[in-house]
């Protein structure tokens, strides 16, 4: 099929919320039928993979009610407004989770967390010369801060050990950089498929195996 487009017919907002806006909307299929669909509609997200000069990340620990859990992730949060630019909504949460502000923030590119039923957009970066100072945590927000290599982080995404999607997307993104597994334009495998490189270096960290709730194939372990 060529055209694969779905046209939005009818929108109705079915419910408003601090942080997510809810719609139903019909649209037109591209055999000319319709359907229903749900979704959110989302102002956008940043987050940061906080590179120290000895090769530690800082990442936070923090309770995620939604999946009654605490999980390791890199520092993020939501735009202020959809006027705020991606990278000084990145220097601003930076600061206020961890107190750090950065020298210099690396484009890592954006990525859709959950594109089947949200429009958020989330865009990563790779910050560089950090300067400590002081968190500057909502009344709300509780979390801790570490410090860990970034080899170990990425041993633990591939183990699944890490089941946060956009600390998963980030560290392995700033991985890839740092082992000089950029591949070049010329060099790119085909149809989307690893250089021989990454894919030698993912085969040695997967042989570390999975012991933490989720297996490196991403389902829940049982208890």
């Amino acid at each position: 099929m060529d055209n694969l487009t779905e046209t939005k017919l009818t929108s109705e907002k079915i419910y408003s919320g601090c942080i997510l806006d809810f719609y139903r909307d019909t649209v037109r299929l591209p055999n000319g039928g319709t359907a229903p669909r749900e979704l959110s509609r989302h102002v956008g997200a940043v987050c940061i993979v906080p590179l120290l000069d000895d090769g530690r990340v800082i990442v936070e620990r923090q309770f995620r009610y939604p999946v009654n859990e605490v999980i390791t992730e890199i520092p993020a949060g939501k735009r202020d407004s959809r006027d705020e630019a991606p990278e000084a909504a990145a220097r601003r949460e930076l600061r206020e989770e961890t107190g750090i502000t950065a020298r210099e923030l690396i484009p890592l590119g954006p990525f859709y967390p959950a594109a089947a039923y949200s429009d958020e957009v989330i865009w990563m970066y790779l910050a560089r010369g950090l300067t400590f100072g002081e968190q500057q945590l909502d009344d709300d927000e509780f979390l801790n801060l570490q410090a860990v290599p970034l080899d170990e982080l990425a041993r633990d995404v591939l183990a699944g050990r890490i089941p946060d999607a956009k600390t998963q997307a980030a560290i392995l993104r700033v991985y890839c950089m740092e082992h000089g597994f950029e591949p070049k334009q010329k060099e790119a495998a085909p149809g989307g498929q690893m250089t021989a490189a990454c894919r030698l270096s993912c085969s040695a960290m997967f042989s570390a195996g999975g012991t933490g709730p989720f297996s490196h194939t991403g389902r829940r372990r049982s208890s």
